[in-house]
């Protein structure tokens, strides 16, 4: 806990509180939109950022994508606390959770590079950080962050502008 906000797990009732927070983001291209239920089935990788009064003011989300790679995403604060520490404090919690859980290499898909530099991630030049066999796994799966991770056409509309950083732990 600092002293305005504190760090936790997302709890179900916190889904209203996240949409709210991505939604003006979405609006903008920053974020992707994702439905309710998006929300619910990846509760538990969600951490929220709440101040002293309860208000839920920031989150984001820590989704593993193989043995050891994972993905920050969904991270957001709201207008009245960006730029106050919010974002710093919950990526430097959920690279806490990455080590926690044995991951070494940690990804973003973002606008905000110089942000994401300043917690240790590089800009990638290609995907040569996934191994072929590591790669052709990865196709299988359902999930658009990885897809957008591989660079899939599907899902270039989403990531036009984007870059791709990574960390290693």
């Amino acid at each position: 806990m600092t002293e305005t906000f504190r760090i936790r797990p997302a709890r179900t009732s916190d889904v209203p509180a996240i949409k709210g927070l991505v939604a003006p983001l979405a609006d903008k291209r920053i974020l992707m939109a994702k439905e309710t239920v998006a929300y619910y089935e990846s509760l538990q990788e969600f951490r929220i950022a709440e101040a002293a009064n309860g208000e839920v003011i920031g989150c984001g989300a820590l989704h593993v994508m193989w043995e050891d790679l994972a993905e920050v995403r969904t991270l957001a604060a709201s207008d009245a606390w960006r730029g106050k520490g919010v974002g710093h404090v919950l990526v430097e919690s959920l690279l806490e959770e990455a080590q926690a859980l044995g991951v070494s290499r940690v990804f973003c898909l973002t606008f905000e590079v110089d942000f994401f530099k300043k917690h240790g991630f590089d800009v990638m030049a290609d995907q040569t950080a996934v191994d072929p066999v590591v790669y052709s796994e990865l196709l299988r799966s359902h999930d658009e962050g990885v897809a957008e991770f591989l660079d899939l056409a599907r899902v270039k509309p989403n990531t036009l502008g984007n870059t791709r950083m990574i960390k290693f732990l």
